[in-house]
C-alpha cells in the first residue's frame, strides 16, 4: 500500500485532513493507507528512516514552533523519497515560485481556508495519484487485482508465490513474499486467468512456475525458492518431471 503522511501544525485541520483522506480511501477502495499524522517535521522524517515505498505527503507551509517550514521539510523528504508526491495544504495562495525555487515539484496546492475547497482538493489529489500510479505500474509490470473487505489491492504477479483453497467455501488464500490475503474466488477461474505464469499442481494449489526450486518425488511436494512446500497430485508427477527436465 502507498503510505500517506500529514504534517500540519493546526490540530483541527490535521484531524480533518486525516478523517477525510481515510474516508476517501475506504469509499474509493484505494491501495493507500494513513501512515502518519503529525505536527512534527522531525517525527515525519524519522518515520521515513528505512522506508522504501513511494509516499504521499500533505504538508503545511508554515509549521509554527517547528525547526523547519514546509519547504525545508519538502527538501528533506525529497532526499529520502525522490518520487514521492508532495501536496501543500496552506492558507497561502501563490506558492508556485517558492516550490520551483526549492526544486520540490509539488503535485498541488490546496487552500485550507475554505473547508469545501480543501476536501475537494484532497480528493482530487488522491484520484490523480491513483491514476498516475496505475498507469506507471501497468507500463512496468503485471498486477493481480483483488478485493479484500472494502479495499482493492494490486499485487505484482512477481511477488505472488501461490494460491490455495481456503477451508471456507469459495475462499482463496493468496501467498505473496511479504503477506497473505484471503478473498472470494475459485482455483479454476484463477488457473484460466493466470496461465502460463502459474501451474495447477493440485486441485487446491496454483503455484507460480518460476518459484518452484525443486520437486520432491518421495514426499510428492514442490519446494519453492523460499523453502515453502506445496503438495502435487499424482497425475501432475510426469508433467512436473517433463517441465523441469528431471
Amino acid at each position: 500500500m502507498m503510505p500517506i503522511y500529514i504534517c500540519e501544525d493546526e490540530e483541527k485541520i490535521r484531524n480533518a485532513e486525516r478523517i477525510w483522506l481515510e474516508k476517501q480511501i475506504l469509499i474509493e477502495g484505494l491501495d493507500m493507507e494513513m501512515a502518519l499524522c503529525t505536527q512534527s517535521p522531525e517525527e515525519l522524517l524519522k518515520h521515513l528512516t528505512g522506508e522504501r515505498r513511494q509516499g504521499i505527503y500533505f504538508l503545511d507551509v508554515e509549521l509554527r514552533g517547528a525547526s523547519m517550514d514546509g519547504f525545508r521539510l519538502g527538501q528533506e523528504i525529497r532526499k529520502r523519497d525522490a518520487r514521492g508526491f508532495l501536496i501543500y495544504v496552506t492558507a497561502f495562495q501563490d506558492l508556485a515560485f517558492e516550490t520551483f525555487r526549492y526544486h520540490l515539484e509539488a503535485l498541488d496546492y490546496i487552500c485550507k481556508k475554505d473547508p469545501e475547497k480543501m476536501y475537494a482538493g484532497l480528493s482530487r489529489c488522491l484520484k490523480v495519484i491513483a491514476e498516475r500510479v496505475s498507469r506507471e505500474q501497468g507500463e512496468q509490470q503485471e498486477y493481480f487485482t483483488v478485493k479484500t473487505l472494502d479495499v482493492v489491492r494490486h499485487i505484482p504477479l512477481k511477488e505472488i508465490l501461490y494460491f490455495a483453497t481456503s477451508g471456507r467455501t469459495h475462499r482463496i488464500e493468496l501467498y505473496a513474499r511479504q503477506e497473505r490475503l484471503d478473498f472470494i474466488g475459485s482455483i479454476q477461474e484463477l488457473e484460466e486467468k493466470l496461465t502460463p505464469q502459474f501451474i495447477r499442481i493440485h486441485r487446491a494449489y496454483l503455484v507460480r512456475a518460476d518459484q518452484i526450486a525443486q520437486v520432491d518425488l518421495k514426499a510428492r511436494e514442490v519446494v519453492l525458492k523460499n523453502g515453502e512446500r506445496c503438495p502435487f497430485s499424482r497425475n501432475m508427477r510426469q508433467r512436473l518431471l517433463d517441465f523441469w527436465n528431471y
